[in-house]
């Protein structure tokens, strides 16, 4: 046997390590992908009845506030409704708030001197 076929045996038994690696290697991506596959199956089996519940819950939650929604809406009918009542008054009858407002006024200036003499 001359130095070619040492080269030869070399080579062979380098290609052979190569593809035991190789092997090695795609046996262990193998068994990585059927962790992970195993993995998803149970984190989707318990993930769907989450889901179903939180869908539960969520319906559950949106039944009050649309009722909640409408009281708001019909609160802020009647507030309108005031304000429209009360800005006509006024317009209406200028002169009786003007004469309402002095009253109210006198009232306070009255409170307040008796707060006055009382802290005397």
């Amino acid at each position: 046997m001359g130095p070619g076929g040492i080269a030869t045996i070399i080579a062979a038994s380098s290609l052979a390590v190569i593809a035991i690696a190789i092997a090695y290697v795609v046996v262990r991506v193998g068994r990585l992908v059927d962790e992970a596959k195993a993995s998803l199956k149970a984190l989707t089996a318990e993930t769907a009845p989450l889901i179903d519940e939180v869908h539960t819950t969520v319906t559950l939650v949106n039944g009050p506030l649309h009722s909640l929604n409408r009281i708001t809406k019909n609160a802020e009918e009647v507030t309108n409704k005031l304000t429209e009542a009360t800005g006509d008054f006024i317009t209406k009858n200028s002169s009786v708030v003007k004469v309402a407002g002095a009253l109210i006024s006198a009232a306070q200036m009255k409170k307040g001197r008796s707060k006055k003499k009382k802290a005397e």
